[in-house]
């Protein structure tokens, strides 16, 4: 019965027969849900610990992607670079080439004109030693 009069007061006995305000039933869960968030805190931690650790990972692999980017613009402007050299020296080229040709040409014209010459020396040559 004054079980019943101190449980109606709010008070209540636990196995130890201490005095407590909550019901045994009432203390229990509210011992379990205390250590379910203990372990619920300890989890958040360990889940904040295996994000960071990702998130550093991700930050080198930008920096390392950043970085090739980089080397690959490098490599595509040396590339450019290059075929605008070779396509300028293929113009100087091709302008000595049409040069050598002109030459070529002027060299032939020479060459036909002197060969007239000679033909008329040694006609000239043949006829004077023919009148002696």
């Amino acid at each position: 019965m004054a079980d019943e009069a101190l449980s109606k007061a709010g008070l209540h006995f636990d196995e130890l027969n201490k005095v407590r305000v909550l019901e045994p039933e009432i203390q229990s869960q509210t011992t379990e849900l205390k250590e379910e968030c203990k372990e619920f805190v300890e989890k958040i931690g360990d889940f904040q610990k295996i994000v960071g650790g990702f998130i550093e990972m991700v930050d080198q692999l930008a920096q390392e992607v950043e970085k090739e980017k980089m080397k690959a613009i490098g490599s595509r402007n040396l590339l450019k670079s290059v075929a605008k050299q070779r396509e300028a020296q293929q113009q100087q080229l091709q302008a000595l080439i049409a040069e050598k040709k002109t030459q070529l040409e002027r060299y032939r014209v020479q060459y036909a004109a002197l060969q007239k010459e000679e033909a008329e020396q040694a006609e000239f040559i043949e006829q004077f030693l023919l009148q002696k």
